[in-house]
C-alpha cells in the first residue's frame, strides 16, 4: 500500500512536512515515520492486546492511530508544539468516523514529553528521535520510577536511532537489546535505517 493509500484508510493526514522549528536545541523538527517502514516493524515485532504504547513526539499521530486500527490497544501520543497537538485532534475526529469502537483508546496529551506523568499501564514506548538525549534521559528516569507503582516488563522502541539513545541504554540502565528490524535495502546505505527495541523485565 501507498502512503495515499494508508491515509484513505485511516481516515487521516499526516503527510504534509513542518514548516516551522522549535527555537530550543533539545527538540528535532517533525518527520512521520514511514509507513512502509511501520509494517516492516509489525511483520517481526508483536503488539499484544494488553499492551498501552507512547509515543513519544507524535507529531500528527500517524504512528499510534496505524497501531490502533491493526492491533485495537491503548495508545497515547506526546505532543509539545500546539499546531501538531490540534492536527491530532483533528485526524482522531476524522478516524473515529470509520473507528467509533476506538473512542476510549486514544489519548493525546499537549505538553513536553518529559512533564508526561506515565500510566502504571504504559508499558511500550516510542521515539523517532525527538529530542535531545539530556531529555531521553529524564524520560527513562520517569519510565524507571513508574515501575515503583507498578512492575511489569517494559519495551523501548527506537526508529533512527540515535547513537547517544544507544549508548545510554546499553551503559546507564539495564535495558537489554531485545530486538532489531533493519529497513530493507535503506540500511545498507545508512545503517541508521533500523528500528532497535530494549527491554527491561524484573518481573522474573
Amino acid at each position: 500500500m501507498t502512503e495515499e493509500d494508508y491515509e484513505r484508510l485511516l481516515n487521516i493526514e499526516t503527510k504534509k512536512e513542518q514548516k516551522n522549528f522549535h527555537k530550543s536545541f533539545h527538540y528535532n523538527r517533525y518527520e512521520a515515520t514511514p509507513y512502509s517502514a511501520l509494517e516492516l516493524l509489525f511483520t517481526k515485532y508483536k503488539v499484544n492486546k494488553s499492551d498501552s504504547i507512547v509515543d513519544y513526539g507524535c507529531g500528527k499521530g500517524r504512528l499510534l492511530f496505524y497501531i490502533n486500527h491493526f492491533f485495537n490497544v491503548n495508545v497515547t501520543g506526546i505532543e509539545m508544539d500546539k499546531n501538531f497537538y490540534n492536527n491530532c485532534l483533528s485526524n482522531t475526529n476524522s478516524y473515529l468516523i470509520k473507528h467509533k469502537n476506538s473512542i476510549n483508546q486514544i489519548n493525546f496529551v499537549n505538553d513536553f514529553a518529559e512533564n508526561y506523568n506515565i500510566n502504571e499501564k504504559d508499558n511500550k514506548f516510542y521515539f523517532f528521535n525527538p529530542f535531545s538525549i539530556q531529555i531521553f534521559m529524564k524520560i527513562i528516569d520517569n519510565i524507571l520510577e513508574s515501575l515503583e507503582k507498578n512492575n511489569r516488563p517494559i519495551e523501548i522502541i527506537l526508529y533512527y536511532p540515535s547513537d547517544d539513545y544507544i549508548y545510554y541504554l546499553e551503559t546507564c540502565t539495564t535495558f537489554q537489546l531485545y530486538g532489531e528490524v533493519k529497513i530493507d535495502k535503506l540500511y545498507y546505505k545508512d545503517p541508521k535505517e533500523r528500528f532497535v527495541i530494549y527491554k527491561l523485565d524484573y518481573t522474573y
